[in-house]
Order: structure tokens, then C-alpha cells, then sequence
């Protein structure tokens, strides 16, 4: 349990880090939403390892609801849309185990929820650096093929 828990930390940590060190302009709301997120999320974590179950519950819920605002939806893909469904599934199973009151269930949901972040936010990158890398100059050489084409 305390393997799991320090686990979960340790991830969290990652994401706080990952938010202030991302160099990626971002808009002030999603900047906004992310801080609200990182913010629910210590207070689950907190919840959990002091055994609140409403708190974690509560902190499940404040995540549920970010994840259904406009600011969200930094990408529009079938892919993007798949991971923000994981991860409110995630979060609905850590409420139902906190209403169970199932503390090393609602610690591995937890951690279920914090992996979906993971591999959404490492998506979020890839799709962001593709799209970095297609230079004006790339674009331009790319318009001109198609025109010598035609």
C-alpha cells in the first residue's frame, strides 16, 4: 500500500514538473485548468493517505467536472477524446470506491486515473512537436510540388 502511494506521488510530482517546465505557449484558461487539476489531485492524494474517502470522493468529482469543460479540449482527435474518456472513467471508479470505502481501491484508481494522464499529456506532446516541425519553409517546398503537379 505504501509502495502504491509513494508510487502515485512520485507521478504526481512528474506532472507538477511537467507543468511548469513544458515550454509550449498555452492559453491562459488551459494554463488555468491544468493548476485547478494539479490542485484537485493533491487533494485526492491527500484524502487518500489520510483515509478521507469524502475528500477523495469530492476531489474525484472537481476532476470529473474539469474534464467536461471547454478548456479541456486542448486537441480534437478521436485518440485525444479516447484518453479524456479513460481518465473520467478512472476518476468514476475512485468516487465508487470511496463511497465502498475501499482505501488500497481507491489508491489503485487513483493510480489508474494519474496513468491515464500520463499517456494523455505524452500524446498532447507528440501531436504539438509534429506540428512544430512542419516549418514554413517545409510548407512552402510542399505548395510548390503541388502546383508543378497540376
Amino acid at each position: 500500500m505504501k509502495r502504491i502511494l509513494g508510487l502515485c506521488l512520485v507521478i504526481l510530482f512528474c506532472f507538477a514538473g511537467y507543468q511548469y517546465c513544458y515550454t509550449q505557449p498555452q492559453s491562459n484558461a488551459v494554463n488555468k485548468l491544468m493548476a485547478e487539476k494539479l490542485k484537485s489531485s493533491q487533494k485526492l492524494l491527500e484524502g487518500i493517505a489520510i483515509g478521507d474517502f469524502s475528500k477523495i470522493s469530492a476531489s474525484a468529482e472537481k476532476l470529473i467536472q474539469l474534464s467536461n469543460t471547454e478548456e479541456w479540449l486542448v486537441l480534437k482527435t478521436p485518440r485525444y477524446e479516447l484518453h479524456s474518456n479513460e481518465f473520467r472513467r478512472a476518476a468514476e471508479a475512485l468516487i465508487q470506491k470511496a463511497k465502498n470505502k475501499n482505501l488500497d481501491g481507491s489508491t489503485l484508481a487513483f493510480f489508474e486515473m494519474t496513468m491515464s494522464c500520463v499517456r494523455c499529456h505524452q500524446y498532447v506532446r507528440e501531436v504539438r512537436d509534429a506540428r512544430l516541425s512542419i516549418t514554413p519553409d517545409y510548407v512552402a517546398v510542399l505548395h510548390s510540388r503541388n502546383e508543378s503537379s497540376k
